[in-house]
Parts: C-alpha cells; sequence; structure tokens
C-alpha cells in the first residue's frame, strides 16, 4: 500500500471498491482458518486415545463443510481480485491522465532540458509501479493483517507460550525489513535513473538512424549501446540482489521457527502437556499440534507478503517522488487572471522595444526589437543563422514569457490576451516539419481535430502547398500512412504536407518558418504565387535565408545578431542598405557557382 501526495485522493475516490475487497478478503480469511479445524476433528475421530469417534455422518458433514468453504473462498477470491485490481487499473489510468494533461501545459523549454525517454519512463514503468502498489500493496496489507491476526488469535489458544515463543524471530525479521526498505528505495532510484537513460538511447539512435548509417557510426553506437545495456544490467542487478537477500531471510526465519514448533510442540503434545489454553476441552494433543502447524503455516503468506510489501512500497515510493516531481514542475508560460480571448482578429502585429534572454540563457538573443506589420501584409524576415529569426516566431506563439508592453496583436498586449486565443489565431509551419504516423489526409486537416475535413478542401490547400500532384502518385494517395516523424517521404514533400495543414486552419496570420528551403525554386515560385492569390488581405509571415522567397514581398525585415538591422522593401534595402546587399551577392554568386557546376 502507498501513501504519499496525490495518491491519497484516489484511495477516497475508490473506497467503495476497496472496501468491498476488504470485505471479500475477510470472509475468505476467516473461512480459512476453518480448514484446520476439519484437520482436528478428523484427527480427534480417529486417535483412538479419545473418546471421540468419527462416524459416517461426522465425516460427510465434514466433508460437506470443506465444500462449501472451498466454493466461499473460490467467490471470494474473484470478488477481492476484481475490487483490488480494478482500482489499480482505475488509479493508474487516471493518474496518466493528469500526468498527460500537466504535460501538455508544460513549456517548450521544459522539454528541451528534459529528454523523452526519461519521460517517457514515468508514463511507462513508474506508473505500473504505482499500479503495483496500489492494487497488490493494498491487497497484501490488509491480508497479511487480517489472517495473520486471527491466525496468531488461534494459536494462542492452543498455547500462548509457543506462540510467543515463535513470533519472536518473526519481529526482529520486520525490523530488517524496515531497514532494507530504505536501501532497497535508493537502488529502485539508481534502477530507474538507469532505465531511462537506456530509453533515451535507443530512442535517440531509432531518430537518427539514416544518420548513424550515413556516417557508418553502426559499431560506435553498437559499443555505446553495450555501455548503457551493462549498466542498466548491473543496477538490475543490484536491486534483485537485495530483493533476493530480504526473500531468503524471510524463508530462513519462517523455517527456523517451524523447526522450533515442530520440534519443542512435539515434546508437548507427547507428555500431554500442549493444549494449555483450554486443558480439559475435547481437542487431544495431537490434533492441537497439527492445528497449530496448520495456523502457523498460514501466517507464513502474511509473513512473505509483509517482506513484498516492504521491497514494493520501497519501489512505489521512488516512483511516486519522481512522479511527483513531474507534476510539481510548474507551469511557467500561462495565463494571468483576468484574461480574454482576443476576437475579429485583423492581423496587425507589433514589437516593441522588445528584448529577451532564453530561461536558461546568459544573455539576451533580441535586442530593443521594434517593428511593425500590417494587417493583411506579406513580410518576410532574414538573417544569418542564430541571428534571432526563429525566436521572433517563438514570441509570436507565446511559447515564451514577455515582458508587458512590448508585443500586441491589433493593438493588445498579448499579455492581456488568452494564451489560446492567441495561438488559435495564427498557423505555423515550423522548421522542424514534424508530421505524426497517421494518414496524408489526417495530417493535412490536423487543425479539424475530432471532426473529419471534407476531402475536396483537403485536396484544394494540397494543390496551394504544390502537394497534390506528389500525393495522386502515390498508391494509396491521401490514405497513404506516413512513418513516424514523415520519414517515408522527402524533406520537401514534408515542408509541402505541414504548409497545406497550416493552410487548412485558415488562420488570419501565417508563419512560415524557413518552410521552402527543401523546394526547388521553381516550387517555390508556384507556393508564392498561390499563396499571394489565395491569402489576399491576411497576414502572411515568411521566415528565410534566400532572397528569392521574400523578394516580392510588402516587407522584408532584415535582422542581425538579434537587433533589426533594417526595413524595407526588396528595392529600398538593395539601395540602401550595405549588410542586404552583401546578402544578395553572395547569394548570386553561390547561384552562379552552382549553374557553373551543372
Amino acid at each position: 500500500m502507498l501513501f504519499g501526495k496525490r495518491i491519497g485522493k484516489y484511495y477516497l475516490r475508490y473506497s467503495w471498491l476497496l472496501i468491498l475487497g476488504i470485505a471479500a478478503l475477510v470472509a475468505v480469511d476467516y473461512f480459512q482458518l476453518r480448514i484446520p479445524e476439519i484437520y482436528g476433528a478428523i484427527i480427534d475421530g480417529l486417535d483412538p486415545t479419545t473418546t471421540t469417534t468419527i462416524t459416517t455422518d461426522m465425516l460427510l458433514n465434514l466433508l460437506y463443510e470443506a465444500f462449501w468453504i472451498v466454493a466461499v473462498l473460490a467467490v471470494g477470491r474473484f470478488l477481492w481480485r476484481i475490487a483490488f485490481f480494478c482500482s489499480a487499473n482505475n488509479t493508474e489510468t487516471r493518474f496518466r491522465a493528469e500526468m498527460f494533461d500537466h504535460a501538455k501545459d508544460l513549456s517548450q523549454q521544459y522539454y528541451k532540458q528534459n529528454k523523452v525517454g526519461n519521460i517517457m519512463s514515468l508514463f511507462t514503468n513508474d506508473l505500473e509501479t504505482i499500479n503495483e502498489c496500489f492494487g497488490d500493496g493494498t491487497l497484501m496489507l490488509f491480508d497479511a493483517l487480517l489472517l495473520g491476526i486471527m491466525a496468531i488469535y488461534k494459536m494462542a489458544l492452543l498455547n500462548w507460550k509457543l506462540t510467543l515463543f515463535a513470533l519472536i524471530p518473526m519481529a526482529f525479521l520486520a525490523t530488517v525489513g524496515v531497514i532494507m526498505c530504505k536501501y532497497m528505495t535508493k537502488k529502485w532510484d539508481e534502477r530507474q535513473d538507469a532505465y531511462s537513460q537506456l530509453s533515451d538511447f535507443t530512442q535517440e539512435n531509432f531518430s537518427g538512424i539514416a544518420v548513424i548509417k550515413a556516417f557508418v557510426k553502426e559499431m560506435k553506437e553498437l559499443s555505446a549501446f553495450k555501455y548503457v545495456n551493462k549498466h542498466n544490467e548491473d543496477v538490475n542487478v543490484s536491486f534483485v540482489k537485495a530483493s533476493v537477500l530480504l526473500d531468503i531471510m524471510v524463508s530462513l526465519f519462517i523455517g527456523s521457527v517451524v523447526t522450533i514448533v515442530i520440534g519443542y510442540g512435539g515434546w508437548l503434545a507427547h507428555e500431554g502437556t500442549f493444549i494449555l489454553a483450554n486443558e480439559g476441552g475435547e481437542t487431544s494433543n495431537v490434533a492441537a499440534l497439527v492445528m497449530f502447524i496448520s495456523y502457523f503455516s498460514t501466517i507464513t503468506w502474511p509473513v512473505m507478503a509483509i517482506a513484498m510489501l516492504i521491497e514494493m512500497t520501497s519501489r512505489g515510493q521512488a516512483s511516486l517522488k519522481r512522479i511527483n516531481e513531474f507534476l510539481d514542475t510548474p507551469i511557467d508560460v500561462k495565463d494571468r487572471e483576468g484574461v480574454r480571448d482576443i476576437e475579429d482578429v485583423k492581423g496587425e502585429i507589433e514589437f516593441r522595444n522588445l528584448s529577451f534572454q532564453y530561461p536558461d540563457g546568459d544573455r539576451n538573443v533580441l535586442k530593443n526589437v521594434s517593428f511593425t506589420i500590417k494587417a493583411g501584409e506579406n513580410v518576410g524576415i532574414i538573417g544569418k543563422t542564430g541571428a534571432g529569426k526563429s525566436t521572433i516566431v517563438d514570441l509570436m506563439l507565446r511559447t515564451y514569457n514577455i515582458e508587458d508592453g512590448t508585443f500586441f496583436v491589433d493593438g493588445k498586449d498579448v499579455n492581456d490576451l488568452s494564451i489560446r486565443s492567441v495561438r488559435a489565431c495564427i498557423a505555423y509551419v515550423p522548421q522542424d516539419n514534424f508530421l505524426f504516423s497517421d494518414t496524408i489526409a489526417s495530417n493535412i486537416s490536423f487543425a479539424y481535430g475530432e471532426n473529419a475535413a471534407d476531402k475536396q478542401e483537403i485536396e484544394e490547400v494540397a494543390k496551394l502547398a504544390d502537394i497534390h500532384g506528389d500525393v495522386s502518385a502515390f498508391k494509396d494517395g491521401y490514405e497513404t500512412i506516413l512513418g513516424e516523424r514523415g520519414v517515408t517521404i522527402s524533406g520537401g514533400q514534408k515542408q509541402r504536407t505541414s504548409i497545406a495543414r497550416a493552410l487548412m486552419k485558415h488562420a488570419v496570420i501565417l508563419i512560415l518558418d524557413d518552410s521552402l528551403s527543401a523546394v526547388d525554386t521553381k516550387t517555390e515560385e508556384n507556393i508564392l504565387e498561390s499563396l499571394r492569390k489565395n491569402r489576399a488581405g491576411k497576414t502572411t509571415i515568411y521566415i528565410a535565408h534566400r532572397i528569392s522567397t521574400v523578394k516580392n514581398l510588402d516587407k522584408i525585415i532584415l535582422i542581425d545578431d538579434g537587433k533589426i538591422v533594417d526595413i524595407g522593401t526588396h528595392d529600398e534595402l538593395l539601395s540602401r542598405c550595405e549588410e542586404y546587399q552583401k546578402t544578395v551577392k553572395l547569394q548570386e554568386l553561390e547561384e552562379e557557382s552552382e549553374g557553373g557546376a551543372l
């Protein structure tokens, strides 16, 4: 059984199931302890030294009672399994939903600092441990207490001195178990960390398998995997050793006590002084000894259960700690109180003296950035790699927090607007064109959520993105299943599919973050022309490196080292901005060089 932060509410939520399970457990344990009494009655009837003689009717009655006991045990065990395990599975499901709900609200910064494999281990191994502790742990705790107390009571009725003597090693075992619990908690933490490292390494290699093959580094990665895998093995073996040591100690103590009970109890029965609590009763000393041994054998399971519970609880506490740390991670990008949704968006964007530093950074990546994009304008943002172009996009999408009075949409400070409504009015095509392992149609209509999009509309936006011809050539067309992250199609096809997905949103503001870099110039011209015609009156922002992408736009913003260098049309910048002139000449030389090479 597991106690701690966030787990207690589930015991209350499923209290009715747990009460049903405990009631079934009480019935099972009570009737289970009737079986030694049946043994005693039969032995009394067969013992010639007693006055009781077993008859056919008595034997049939005992067998009849045994039959009903077996029936009650079967039904009771079925009920407590349903009760305990259903509550445990429901708890795991709700815990996972709570974690996923929290995960979706965490900022991008969190996912930059924490690897996917480590997060996935929380949703798999750690939650499975919580499930085990909630279900099996609750069962073991109550079964050990109920069965143990009832069995010890019946043993004491037969011979309380021998009962106390037999329980002394059990008390010592419980003390050792508490000490072992802390040690095993530490070992389980190490085990989970090792599993996370293994999961991280494996996931990263599967994602980058094409790069590994291209650089012929299979043996290098295999060698590194062997090291990570060996570390995981060593940590697991260390944990298993501690667990096995505890099991061996339990078996040793139980075996020693059984030996004492048989030896000393047998001598008392032989002397006729075994029964102390009910002297003069009908039960013989031999039958009493058999019953005592049966009762003691019954408490073997509670003692084993306590040992298992100690080991299980140590793992559960470690897993619960990791999950609580995840759920306690603050949501740093969130709505402040009193925000409102933005309505009737026109598409005007303004940055006003904005400076920005990443949460884990030590310098400003944007410095006093100021510019205005009027509603309906087609604007390009260009600059060198690392100049701050994508950071501007991140801020538009409210991926990070910014100071009040530095970013406005339609003249409204974004900090006064709900994050959801700001993002809802923006369609975004990222640099890393992530596609889901689903059909092309589902990827394009992603903005529709659960509602199926019209096939004709899907094809229309695909034509605008110049991907319709490629998709039509596929055997299954728009029902073609893409591989993980869209790995089964080319880079250019991924970019155009992502553009079609963004267009399907019909947002007032469209941001394309270097989203035409993987297509040829002819395809680029087709896409730009289609966007100009079909997005007239809507704001479109192109983040680009190529001058060809932005030269015909209404406005070009040149940024370098986080600062705005100049703003104007292609001709205006070409006539007055030395940095822009250098960029144009450099790209012209690159094109001439490529043409000569061909």
